[in-house]
């Protein structure tokens, strides 16, 4: 089943003036195309994704060498007149110098950064080639460097608000967990699943699941597990309120036994009372007379 392609966010497409997309190609006074010597494109600074398999790479280059490449790139000049830098389409670029172009087809256009990065992110997503802490990272770049609201985010890059904060969220993950994500050992749900637990507890859990095999489902349920663990060793080793210790003692020294009381938050509880014997319990019974 073909993958549906993600449109454009209508913030972006309002801005650039492009189609849902990303075709370019269209001529316009702003942007026009041409032919440029591969050795004078250089690779994008927004460029969000930052691993390229060599497999894909040289089918994409077999492809280009049998039929050109079909889809001209996106650049924008640089500063110094003599060059241009990739904004979409870095791809077909290192796989036309790889099948040995001298030439390649650009759409050249003056995009600012924020046009760049949103552009080269949307495209990634598009194909489905960022890893999600990639497409995380770009998504951060765009709020921090940019002062973007995530709402403004969401709807650049054609993402729902939830999502966009949900890929934030990965960032918070310990590194080790990080880079089983980098390296497709994990999936989102897996990494997800793992925020509500300690950094340590990540890295643990995480372990498990590659070792085990763990569906997301499975992974959700140990992460309860731990959590349950937390809260129960969380709430033996937090103090007790100091009137629940003083009616202990009080208790304690009327009775002449050790008493317990365990009152929860819901107002109900336990009250115990310890005896060593049977004619210390016949004592204890006397005195609550």
């Amino acid at each position: 089943m073909t993958a549906k392609k993600r449109g454009l966010g209508k913030g972006l497409d309002a801005l650039l003036g492009v189609g849902s997309d990303v075709n370019l190609a269209s001529s316009s006074e702003s942007s026009a195309l041409k032919m440029l010597a591969i050795d004078l494109v250089k690779r994008g600074q927004h460029q969000p994704r930052q691993d390229f398999n060599q497999d894909a790479l040289n089918t994409l280059a077999d492809s280009i060498q049998t039929q050109g490449v079909v889809q001209p790139i996106l650049v924008r000049p640089v500063a110094d007149g003599n060059s241009y830098e990739i904004v979409a389409g870095e791809r077909r670029w290192r796989a036309a110098q790889i099948a040995g172009l001298h030439d390649i087809p650009v759409i050249i256009k003056d995009v600012t950064d924020h046009e760049a990065m949103c552009l080269a992110l949307i495209e990634n997503i598009q194909r489905q080639d960022l890893n999600p802490l990639e497409e995380a990272g770009a998504l951060e770049r765009l709020i921090n460097e940019f002062e973007m609201t995530h709402d403004a985010v969401a709807e650049a890059v054609g993402r729902s608000r939830p999502t966009v904060t949900n890929l934030l969220r990965l960032l918070e993950l310990d590194n080790n967990v990080k880079k089983m994500l980098e390296g497709r050992k994990l999936d989102m749900g897996h990494a997800r699943a793992l925020l509500p637990l300690t950094l340590a507890q990540q890295s643990e859990v995480a372990s498990k699941i590659v070792k085990q095999g763990l569906s997301v489902r499975a992974t959700e349920n140990l992460v309860k597990q731990y959590l349950a663990g937390y809260k129960k060793n969380n709430s033996k080793n937090s103090p007790k309120d100091p009137n629940i210790s003083r009616l202990e003692n009080d208790l304690s020294q009327r009775l002449a036994a050790k008493v317990s009381i365990a009152h929860q938050s819901t107002g109900r509880g336990k009250l115990q009372i310890n005896y060593n014997s049977l004619a210390e319990l016949e004592g204890i019974l006397k005195r609550l007379d």
